[in-house]
């Protein structure tokens, strides 16, 4: 290693090193002053609480209003608060109480919407994963509201807590930068946790059972950006969601909750910024208390708490849940090369997971890092973080992006990790829908099916089965058989029900639903990476043409295909999940990998509803939604047994070949293009609020993906004496179609690319299966 430039270091920095490993450098750069050029002081600072954590205002021991602040810092020599005044400047006051490990202090006279941060002071020994810098402004890890966004301020090398441009790059982390990071970085806020605005005595909570629900995967910003019913001021935030012009969309639909991608308080990766792009999707989290001040409208003072919370009680009022999607498993800190913007600056040994080398992160996230979520201190935050949202946010449960991290005990998943030993004592947390995405991109991370019962998941199984046989590409439908039925074979295991699967065909992250049928490989140029981001993987079709056409068979075909999708998605036993747009069209030009694109290639295009077969497909959603809304039997609270309930042979579930006879194991194996699923309405497991027994009409799906009509047989006694066509995809407009009618036994005539929801008729003299 070559020798330190010649400036001074200081000599705090300056530690014992082990033999043979090199020594820790301090450099000032080329800019900026150092930190020991000391702001005014905070006085008086009165002893205060190490609980509650973080700021919060209240009223001292003698009737003095002020703030209380609380840091955990394990390992630090020291910590400073930091105060702004709205001009930028700077007062200090040294925490000098020191409660197990929590540094804190009472202000006087320190009110709500007060900006600050915290200096932490320790050794500069990143061999030894050490990474104290005090010329580092750190946002508290509590912050209720942070003023300020990372698209702004940029991340400028002042916010690195080494010298970023060091000429040695192999060992740039280990040279500590001393410049002031202060007037590059977002501040924390002191709220009012109890504002006269964000009162919740006229909130009522849907409380939704999961076998109910149907959940709409949406951006904040993207649904309301473009939407022509919202004020020009309030689209792109959390009052353009609660607008009535967005929540009349989502009531339309007939959705019982919305998941919204990330609204913690998240930065952007510098590779971006360098491109000029943002992270749009926001899975890069830094504040885990705070809504991301970037979707405000009346403000980022502390303002975006309550207008959050107005928009979650605007969603309940509709009888809608509020799902957010969060990301604990790793921060917008990166590696090592990675900004200090909190966690790393605080007490990088005490929050991240780092390899036997400490100078280097474990990254199980592919994000450069991952929260040690084993370590007491990381599990209080994070729940603390979950119950605050649920408790004083009030939404309704919580989708846990990689969740196969936070189940790592030292190295390995394990289902009975501290992580999910806590949600599930919990009781805030396990009274509320827990979906976790049962994956990492660590050794042995996939774990569809593993989480234990309080847990529903993402299931990719379901995804890519229905994804095939749309395209052709299944071999069988065995395992299609599984996915439309509740994934048995995956959750049939520790009293897990069918609504343990969240099906889904799209995803925030891949193509949307128009773009699986209209291109057969990713188009991710704008993305500025050489079109290498991204699934190779999609198990999409392009119908016979890549991107966009005038080819109005084509077009015909899309929608179909799209029709199919859909239908297949709301008639499958298990919790579907939509992707905002889907139900319009909506089209990313073949990008499947948009987290960088905050405009047009993500923004829901709601002009689409002007073109008669985009609208027809929007109408043919709500109708599916309101059909599986009105008919237990399409959501199910237990598995199907496939057994005879009654003397007449009839069971609660059956397939057929398209010849009307029940599959056998060989069928099960051969090549097929056509399935048949019968499910029974009387033989509903479990009863009504007031116990009576739960009964329903009985429903036969045909699933034809072959492009070619196929001749059907349709099942006679004892599964039914005549069918009424339902729903029929071949068909553009669902709502003028005239009513069909067949005999059991009739051999009609499926279109190519076609599914049929046929209902059950009764008999003229009250028998056979429907009620």
């Amino acid at each position: 290693m070559a020798s330190a430039p010649e400036q001074e270091a200081p000599q705090d920095a300056l530690v014992e090193r082990p033999a043979g490993v090199p020594q820790a450098r301090s450099a000032t750069g080329r800019k900026g002053r150092r930190t020991r050029e000391r702001p005014p002081p905070v006085e008086p600072v009165w002893p205060g609480a190490p609980t509650p954590l973080g700021a919060r205002f209240r009223v001292g021991p003698d009737g003095t209003a002020g703030t209380n602040f609380a840091l955990w810092a394990g390992g630090a020599e020291s910590v400073d608060l930091c105060l702004f005044d709205e001009a930028g400047r700077e007062r200090r006051a040294p925490l000098t109480e020191l409660t197990h490990e929590i540094w804190h202090g009472f202000v006087p006279d320190v009110l709500p919407g007060q900006r600050y941060g915290f200096r932490v002071h320790g050794r500069w020994d990143p061999w030894t994963g050490a990474r104290w810098n005090p010329a580092k402004l750190l946002l508290d890890p509590y912050a209720r509201a942070v003023d300020g966004d990372y698209s702004t301020f940029g991340l400028p090398p002042e916010v690195y807590g080494h010298v970023r441009d060091w000429p040695e790059q192999h060992v740039a982390d280990t040279v500590r930068d001393d410049r002031d990071s202060a007037p590059f970085v977002p501040k924390g806020v002191v709220v009012h946790d109890d504002a006269p605005d964000d009162e919740w005595a006229d909130d009522r909570r849907p409380k939704t059972p999961w076998a109910d629900s149907v959940i709409y995967e949406l951006h904040v910003k993207g649904f309301t950006k473009l939407h022509p019913g919202i004020p020009q001021e309030l689209r792109g935030t959390y009052a353009g969601l609660a607008h009535p012009a967005a929540v009349e969309h989502l009531v339309k639909l007939g959705v019982t909750a919305v998941e919204l991608l990330p609204v913690h308080q998240f930065a952007h990766e510098d590779h971006l910024l360098r491109r000029g792009l943002h992270n749009y999707w926001g899975y890069n989290s830094i504040g885990y208390f705070a809504p991301h001040a970037a979707y405000s409208a009346s403000g980022t003072g502390g303002q975006q708490v309550g207008e959050f919370k107005r928009m979650v009680r605007a969603l309940h009022a509709a009888g809608i849940e509020v799902i957010l999607d969060v990301v604990y498993n790793h921060t917008a800190e990166a590696g090592e090369l990675g900004p200090t913007l909190s966690l790393k600056g605080i007490d990088n040994r005490g929050y991240y997971r780092l390899q036997d080398d400490a100078r280097r992160y474990a990254d199980y996230t592919g994000c450069g890092n991952t929260l040690h979520v084993v370590q007491p201190h990381v599990l209080r935050l994070l729940t603390d973080s979950l119950r605050y949202w649920v408790t004083e946010m009030g939404v309704d449960g919580f989708r846990f992006d990689l969740a196969a991290a936070l189940a790592r005990s030292m190295h390995d998943v394990d289902m009975l990790s501290p992580f999910l030993a806590v949600i599930a004592q919990d009781p805030v947390l396990r009274r509320v829908k827990l979906i976790a995405e049962p994956w990492d991109v660590g050794s042995g991370g996939y774990q569809v099916g593993a989480f234990p019962p309080l847990w529903t998941e993402w299931n990719d199984r379901y995804r890519n089965a229905v994804r095939d046989f749309w395209r052709g590409a299944l071999p069988d439908v065995r395992d299609l058989g599984y996915r439309l039925s509740g994934s048995s074979d995956l959750y049939a295991w520790g009293g897990r029900r069918p609504y343990a699967s969240v099906n889904f065909v799209t995803a925030h992250d891949g193509f949307t639903l128009r773009d699986l049928v209209s291109y057969g490989r990713k188009h991710n140029e704008a993305n500025g990476e050489g079109n290498r981001d991204g699934t190779d993987d999609n198990r999409a079709w392009n119908c016979g043409v890549e991107g966009e056409t005038a080819d109005e068979d084509v077009l015909a075909l899309r929608r179909r295909q799209l029709r199919n999708l859909l239908t297949t998605l709301l008639l499958s036993t298990g919790v579907p999940m939509l992707v905002a747009g889907d139900e319009l069209g909506r089209t990313q030009g073949g990008n499947n990998n948009a987290y960088c694109q905050d405009n047009e290639i993500s923004w829901v295009d709601w002009s689409l509803l002007e073109e008669p077969g985009w609208r027809a497909l929007s109408d043919l959603t709500s109708r599916l939604i309101a059909l599986r809304h009105a008919h237990p039997v399409l959501r199910r609270r237990a598995f199907f047994s496939g057994r005879a309930h009654s003397a007449d042979g009839l069971r609660d579930l059956a397939w057929f070949t398209a010849r009307g006879t029940e599959m056998t194991e060989r069928d099960w194996y051969a090549p097929a293009a056509t399935l048949g699923m019968y499910l029974s309405g009387r033989d509903i497991p479990g009863r009504d609020a007031l116990g009576a027994p739960v009964t329903d009409d009985s429903f036969l799906a045909v699933l034809h993906a072959g492009d070619r009509p196929e001749s059907y047989v349709l099942p006679g006694g004892p599964w039914a004496r005549a069918y009424e066509v339902v729903v029929d995809t071949s068909l553009e407009g669902q709502r003028d179609a005239p009513a069909v009618t067949h005999a059991a036994g009739a051999v009609i005539t499926v279109p190519g690319r076609t599914v049929l929801l046929l209902r059950v008729l009764p008999s003229d003299n009250g028998e056979g299966p429907s009620r």
